[in-house]
């Protein structure tokens, strides 16, 4: 149970009720612990205005009976994790290119502004006290997002000319498009590659062209689609065959501690206020590149092959270093 559903179910108690309901009976109702009780309490009489009172033992909570048929819980609240995402949507929408849609995304602008606004903040009067930096997205053309977007929801194959990074090249493949993923800023278009014969990832500021094909793209199980593509650290990912497991220095652990690295991670603290993570990966490119984040105060324990990547990496960073000038890359 939510912590909103919580809040209207603790509501409904004490409104149907003619006497108090003890605190051990509220707790059973609502399947939480005393802290979370009196958490919950103080929100609904503090915050939201409800006629709550203690009877004077301190064991029950009541409705006054005067003032409970005048209050009801508002229509809509706002927590803090729903704050940040109406915060993140209205920034997303300033920065929209104009076109068919303008007018229509200008009003979705507006209500946000209203919801921010019933909390209290003024946000209308006061929008840049707000700044979100979006430094390290990659621009999509605008005309290629849409292009395939269109062939996602109409279940057709394309034929698009990808330039890999990696190997500097441009080839064109034919996929059947199966999801567009947002991961750190960037879209990316999870495929079916025909070629290849399996799943892939693309990064769409990649994509060098786009044409429709006259066929009907292949259809693959959405839990197929999250088994390969979403088990794993990184975008490009694979399946999660491998466990990394990272000891960080007890300053590192302090920032190292707070990260979401994985969905499924694991974290200890150590006797010596070092911090060992673990979590499951496939590939290791990726993951060695935001190893290689934390420089001399994170160590790899496991696996060697992962160890052994990050250690290359960083002694090949310092022979470019050793030699007092550019090195080819």
């Amino acid at each position: 149970m939510s912590r909103r559903e919580r809040l209207y179910h603790l509501h409904d108690l004490l409104r149907q009720r003619r006497t108090p309901i003890s605190r051990q009976d509220l707790m059973d109702e609502l399947g939480c612990s005393q802290a979370t009780l009196y958490r919950l309490i103080g929100e609904l009489r503090d915050r939201l205005g409800a006629p709550l009172e203690q009877d004077p033992d301190g064991r029950g909570f009541y409705y006054d009976r005067q003032l409970a048929g005048h209050f009801e819980l508002p229509g809509l609240w706002i927590s803090p994790d729903e704050l940040q995402a109406l915060l993140t949507a209205r920034h997303i929408l300033g920065n929209v290119q104009p076109g068919l849609l303008e007018e229509e995304l200008q009003g979705v602008q507006e209500r946000i502004n209203q919801l921010l606004d019933q909390q209290g903040l003024d946000f209308s009067a006061q929008p840049e006290r707000i700044h979100i930096r979006k430094d390290a997205g990659r621009a999509v053309p605008s005309d290629l997002f849409e292009d395939i977007l269109e062939a996602l929801f109409k279940r057709q194959q394309v034929a698009i000319e990808y330039h890999g990074r990696r190997r500097d090249e441009s080839k064109r493949r034919v996929v059947s498009p199966q999801r567009l993923t947002s991961y750190r800023d960037r879209w990316y278009l999870d495929a079916w590659c025909h070629e290849a014969n399996g799943l892939r990832s693309f990064a769409l500021e990649r994509v060098r062209s786009m044409e429709m094909i006259d066929e009907p793209a292949k259809e693959v199980p959405i839990k197929t689609i999250q088994s390969e593509l979403d088990q794993a650290f990184g975008i490009f990912s694979g399946p999660a065959d491998n466990t990394a497991v990272l000891l960080f220095t007890p300053e590192a652990a302090r920032w190292a501690s707070e990260e979401r690295w994985h969905r499924d991670q694991t974290g200890r603290w150590l006797n010596d206020g070092s911090y060992e993570l673990s979590f499951p990966f496939g590939q290791a490119r990726e993951l060695v590149m935001e190893i290689l984040r934390y420089g001399p105060d994170v160590h790899v324990s496991a696996p060697d092959f992962l160890r052994q990547g990050v250690h290359e990496a960083l002694e090949k960073a310092a022979k470019r270093y050793e030699s007092g000038r550019s090195a080819e890359i």
